[in-house]
């Protein structure tokens, strides 16, 4: 059934509108017959898709849309292969429309051989395109045509018999062996499509530089096609969690249920990880190695083929700072954390800013004694107090002390960033993994540093945010505070902001990882929505837990009034709260404080893997996990902005009929857009 205007495909493609689309089509189509606009081949290929192809593979190319085969493309047309291009087999239908020459809804013998003689692949595997495999589908005489469900089930056919054929060509001697060169060659050039760049880098080296035999031959390609399946039998292993290590006894015993997957697949894909992590000393000790080696689902995405059709970010910025891990100098060190630092601290103001009246309204609460005191507002919970501040002091009331909250949140989330990111990246070994003892210790860390930041900001937010609840009283401003204080004053209470951050940092860093790993969709990539959630909850237990640090804390740095209870120290407060007030008093706040730092928190670490991704700039170092995308993807996603509905897979079909089917048309040497007549003019 056809994508109706409007409506989104399968791949979550919304259809354009006519008048837009026909907006784009006037602006490419050069060619006018009897007042009615149509675009050449050139304008469609050269011009609105931008590729360089020579004459006749531009010829072709524009079959795919002109399927009247009269050499012009109408507006109906173009709005029809639109259309195509959003629907769930668009790969397969726009190959098929590449076939069918006269467009009759079927492809012959002929139409076939005149394509295929055009493509690379047959220039380089010359295929016996009058052997059985092709009698079996046109018949002894090729004289049957094929329709184009048939058409799609010859395709894939038609392609793992390329690879076979030409591993019988390398095989001169018939010994079911080919040689590991060969191995590669074959690869490249027939397979390409389940490559990425860590499996082809590492073709000879998975064989040890031995021949390969058939059977090994096979396993290998049954492993890159059922990568899919092989990341479901790991989640099965581990329960779905995405950072479990797991040895190729438990892979195999998960596998069990799986008859797909052989054993001699599930020992290709561990040698194959074995040589992408290979160390100095790793081909020497491979066998001991292997039989302990470990792999976590990170192994898999770095082998699992390319989803050509896969969105992601658009990137602001793409800049490579060093060519390779290796050129990390300190200096290059110093201006990864210098960057990471900046993001941070745009990323903490956004979050402050989107949370700052709760914040208030929790300050408030853990600052409210019990008994009645000659000015004091008196707060039932949560919202009696944000209705009161917004009664008494207006809605700007709400956000009291948020410039120097501001001024001071910038560098203190920056810094707990910056730090947690640091000493990840210290304690992560060569094959991407951290134990989880190292995780709590950066965020232990990332917790403690910020304090620095913290402690001054805190007691200066918290003195104005009481401010307003003594009536009639004298304004209070941040400098006022600071002066009052001095350099010692301002860090009263530190040890309170110590015993507060630092395992609230443990616990929330740790947590957001594996929350955002499970979160992942089955690439490990993490759709900005999952990274919210993540955030969001993983800021639950860890604000909730640390609350009574909270209400010590607030208790040091308030200033008491007439009546109050003074405190002199942490060991202090606890005693008298417990002694006056009761174990209840401790967690006063508890739920502002998780609605003020679950989504705080949230917006900040969204916001800072975001700028990450749009603001990219390659250290050699580590990326956030789940923002990672293959090169392909990359440039596929750089697009003309005049690709929009079914279009924005215009070239990523393109893209997949030269790699999945090895179908590449010959192209000028050149890759820039020739523009139309009408452009040019």
């Amino acid at each position: 059934m056809a994508t109706k205007e409007g409506e989104e495909g399968p791949m979550h493609l919304k259809r354009c509108s006519t008048e837009k689309l026909r907006e784009i089509f006037t602006k490419y189509a050069t060619q006018e017959v009897n007042g009615e606009l149509y675009m050449t081949s050139d304008d469609f290929v050269r011009g609105f898709l931008g590729q360089s192809y020579n004459e006749e593979s531009v010829t072709l190319l524009a079959g795919i849309a002109d399927t009247s085969k009269d050499g012009l493309i109408s507006f109906a047309e173009f709005q029809a292969f639109e259309g195509l291009l959003c629907t769930p087999d668009a790969l397969y239908k726009t190959a098929f429309q590449l076939f069918d020459r006269n467009g009759n809804g079927s492809v012959t013998y002929s139409e076939f051989v005149d394509v295929f003689k055009k493509t690379d692949l047959h220039a380089k595997i010359p295929f016996k395109l009058d052997g059985p495999f092709i009698q079996l589908y046109f018949g002894k005489d090729r004289q049957r045509t094929i329709n184009y469900a048939e058409f799609s089930q010859f395709l894939h056919d038609f392609h793992e018999e390329c690879a076979l054929e030409a591993f019988r060509m390398k095989d001169t001697s018939g010994s079911g062996f080919i040689s590991a060169l060969d191995f590669q060659d074959i690869m490249v050039n027939v397979k390409k499509h389940l490559l990425t760049a860590d499996v082809k880098d590492n073709l000879v080296a998975v064989t040890e530089g031995h021949k390969v035999s058939f059977p090994y031959f096979m396993a290998f390609n049954s492993l890159l096609n059922n990568m899919e399946l092989i990341k479901r039998i790991y989640l099965n292993a581990t329960g779905g969690n995405r950072t479990e290590p797991i040895t190729k006894d438990e892979l195999l015993q998960s596998a069990q249920t799986m008859s797909q997957i052989t054993p001699l697949e599930i020992d290709i894909l561990f040698q194959l990880t074995g040589a992408i992590h290979q160390t100095g000393v790793w081909w020497k000790r491979r066998k001991v190695i292997e039989k302990n080696r470990r792999i976590v689902y990170g192994d898999l995405s770095s082998i699992a083929p390319e989803h050509y059709t896969k969105h992601i970010t658009t990137r602001l910025t793409e800049i490579k700072a060093v060519e390779s891990p290796a050129d990390r100098s300190i200096f290059i060190q110093m201006l990864e954390s210098t960057y990471r630092f900046t993001l941070g601290s745009v990323a903490g103001a956004v979050g402050a800013t989107a949370v700052y009246p709760i914040d208030l309204v929790k300050t408030r609460m853990q600052n409210q004694r019990t008994g009645s005191f000659i000015g004091e507002v008196a707060y039932r919970n949560s919202w009696d107090c944000c209705k009161k501040v917004i009664r008494h002091e207006g809605f700007l009331g709400l956000y009291r002390g948020l410039v120097p909250q501001l001024m001071g949140v910038a560098p203190e989330k920056a810094i707990k960033l910056t730090v947690n990111d640091f000493v990840r990246d210290k304690l992560t070994d060569k094959q991407g993994q951290i134990p989880r003892w190292g995780e709590i210790l950066a965020g232990a860390c990332a917790g403690g540093s910020q304090v620095i930041f913290t402690n001054p900001l805190e007691i200066v937010k918290i003195r104005l945010q009481v401010a307003g609840e003594i009536a009639g009283g004298a304004k209070v401003r941040a400098w006022n505070v600071v002066r009052e204080l001095g350099l010692f004053g301002l860090y009263k209470g530190a040890r309170a902001c110590l015993l507060r951050d630092v395992p609230f940092s443990a616990i929330y860093f740790p947590m957001y990882a594996h929350t955002k790993a499970a979160f992942a969709d089955e690439e490990g990539y993490n759709h900005p929505l999952t990274l919210l959630a993540a955030g969001a909850i993983a800021g639950i237990p860890a604000a909730s837990l640390v609350t009574p640090a909270d209400v010590i804390k607030t208790r040091l740095q308030v200033v008491a009034r007439t009546g109050q209870t003074t405190y002199s120290g942490v060991i202090d407060a606890a005693r008298k709260i417990m002694a006056e007030e009761g174990p209840r008093a401790f967690w006063k706040g508890t739920v502002a404080r998780v609605f003020r730092s679950s989504p705080q928190f949230g917006v900040t670490l969204v916001t800072y893997e975001l700028l990450q991704r749009m603001l990219y700039v390659d250290f050699g170092g580590s990326r956030p996990a789940g923002s990672d995308v293959a090169q392909a993807k990359q440039e596929l996603s750089k697009v003309n902005p005049d690709h929009i509905g079914g279009y924005q897979a215009a070239l990523p079909m393109l893209n997949g009929i030269e790699t999945k089917f090895g179908l590449s048309l010959p192209r000028f040497a050149s890759t820039l857009k020739v523009p139309s007549a009408k452009q040019a003019s």
